[in-house]
């Protein structure tokens, strides 16, 4: 389940905002706030649904361990690191 703080993650590492996912995901700007709110308002799990598979679409990952939650976005331009200093 995709929680508030990792969709928020996710658009930040995108550089989407929430008009753009909530065009994305084929969801209601409404529908994402309640979703990235930290209130706890009640969503339906098909937005949760639709978000993340929009999200992942665009090359995010969701990581859920027993010490945390967080989101990675992965690059598949075949940029490898540069060997001696780590950057691309």
């Amino acid at each position: 389940m995709i929680t508030a703080r990792q969709s928020r993650a996710a658009r930040a590492l995108l550089g989407w905002t929430q008009e753009t996912l909530a065009d994305k995901a084929r969801i209601s700007l409404t529908a994402l706030k309640r979703l990235e709110s930290e209130s706890g308002l009640d969503v339906y799990e098909t937005t949760r649904d639709q978000a993340r598979r929009a999200l992942e679409a665009a090359g995010i990952v969701f990581l859920s361990t027993d010490r945390g939650q967080g989101v990675l976005l992965v690059d598949d331009r075949g940029n490898k690191p540069n060997r001696s200093t780590g950057l691309r």
